[in-house]
This record gives C-alpha cells, structure tokens and sequence, in this order.
C-alpha cells in the first residue's frame, strides 16, 4: 500500500521536479547525472498533505523510489522514448488535467466560502426539516390480503415484532421487529407518510397501506421535535457543499459563455 501510495504520488511530483534550480543539493548521482533532493522534498510534502507521517523508513523508500524513477527515465529516454506519439499524447493530456486543477484551485482561492453564507445554508436545512420527527415500525408484505391478515392478527394481541420479523419482507427493518427509526416524515413515500402521521401513538394501521415497494402494517411509536444537528457541528461539511456548488456554477458559466462552433 506504501509502494502504491508513493507512485501514485510521483506522477505529480515529475512535473515540479522539472523547474527545480539547478543548484539544488543532490539525493544522488545516477550514471554521472545529479538527482536534486528536492524532488524527495515535494512527495515528501504531498504525503503530508494527504495525512501520512514521514517517518524515516518512508523516507528510505522515498529516496529509493525517486532513485529508481531516474534510472527507469535515463532507459527511457536512451530508447528516444520520449519522441514517441504515445508520449506527446499522454504528456499533453497530463499539461490540461494539470493547467485545469490549477484553474479550479485559483477559482476557489479568490472566492472563498463565507460564514454567512454558511449561516444561510444551515439556516435553509434547518427551516427545511424543521418540525416533528417520527418513529414507526412497519411490516411489508406482497399483498393486501396478508397485510389483512397480519391486522386481523395484531388485534387478536400477536406480536409486532415477532411478526415482522417472520413475515416483512423488508430485510432492513424486519430483521429488527420493523423498526424503522426516528425520521423526518418526508423521508417516505407520501403513501406512507399520509398514513402514519395520522395514527395515534401505539396504534397500528386498521387498513392496509399500499405504496410501489408493497402493502404495509404500520405502527407509530412514537414522536418528538425534530433533533436537527447545530452549526458547529456540520460547519465543514457545509462548507465543502457550498465550495462544490460554486466551483460547479463557475464551470458551468464557463461553458455557457464559451462560444462553441
């Protein structure tokens, strides 16, 4: 995974290795020619960045990576690989993927996210999913007249639980007596959502509901103010959303202005 980690690593390092000054301190001499320590330096710095400690074994297999990249390019290049087709056309793919990134990241440098716009946003999700949440349990069979069945048991005093377990075919919610867990009532289909909020708590559909998965039996156990996370807690991930969707409108504006024949 180390190995896998650090060539992966090397395909960025290769092309800011290439602007190195030439009087950069060597990591070695590979057949009379000077490799720079920079370019150990910049993996160096990339596996920080992607939260690995550098140790010093890693910097052994840093050293012996960068090393062996050199002898396999002076092979290369004493085969006039580098004049091949394949070659042109793969390092001009790697320029574009590389100029693009830099756009992207220049974009987002100079029009970063603000904490009022973050305000703004939890302020929508919170005004969105305000209000109660609920708990059910529900028992899904194939037709309605298992659903009545299953009912017509339920008020002889059989066991929810027990039921869902040997008869839903729900394998989520059935394997836990159908418990379905506390939600926002817009999480299910409206067929389900109409009937369940207007049951009473404890109670159980009297008429079975039909929705595209099947018939359901269900029971609402409970419910409670909407438990909505608080801004602190979701402040990155916010972030990285509103970071997403104005990188997105910027490409999109891009493309919407380019003239295109």
């Amino acid at each position: 995974m180390q190995n896998k980690l650090l060539s992966g690593l090397m395909a960025v390092a290769v092309v800011a290795a290439t602007a190195l000054p030439a009087a950069a301190q060597n990591l070695a001499i590979v057949n009379g020619k000077a490799v720079p320590t920079a370019r150990a330096e910049l993996i160096e710095q990339q596996l920080k960045q992607a939260g690995r400690e550098v140790t010093p074994d890693i910097k052994k297999q840093v050293r012996e990576e960068v090393i062996a990249r050199e002898i396999f390019m002076q092979e290369a290049q004493k085969r006039g690989l580098q004049n091949s087709k394949d070659f042109k056309d793969q390092m001009e793919l790697a320029r574009q993927a590389l100029l693009i990134r830099e756009l992207f990241a220049d974009y987002q440098k100079k029009n970063p996210v603000s904490d009022a716009e973050i305000q703004a946003e939890y302020d929508k999700f919170v005004a969105a999913n305000a209000g109660k949440e609920y708990k059910a349990s529900h028992i899904l069979v194939e037709n309605e007249d298992q659903a009545k069945a299953i009912i017509a048991e339920l008020d002889k005093g059989g066991n929810f639980e027990e039921i869902a377990k040997k008869e839903s075919k729900d394998p989520g919610s059935g394997a836990k007596g159908g418990d379905l867990g506390w939600a926002n009532p817009s999480s299910y289909v409206p067929e389900f959502t109409e009937a369940m909020i207007k049951l009473e708590k404890g109670k159980v559909t009297q008429t079975p509901v039909k929705s595209q998965f099947g018939w359901h039996v269900i029971r609402l156990d409970d419910t409670r103010d909407a438990q909505l996370p608080k801004l602190e807690e979701v402040k990155d991930q916010v972030r990285q959303q509103l970071e997403q969707q104005k990188l997105m409108q910027f490409q999109q504006d891009l493309r919407t202005k380019a003239k295109v024949e």
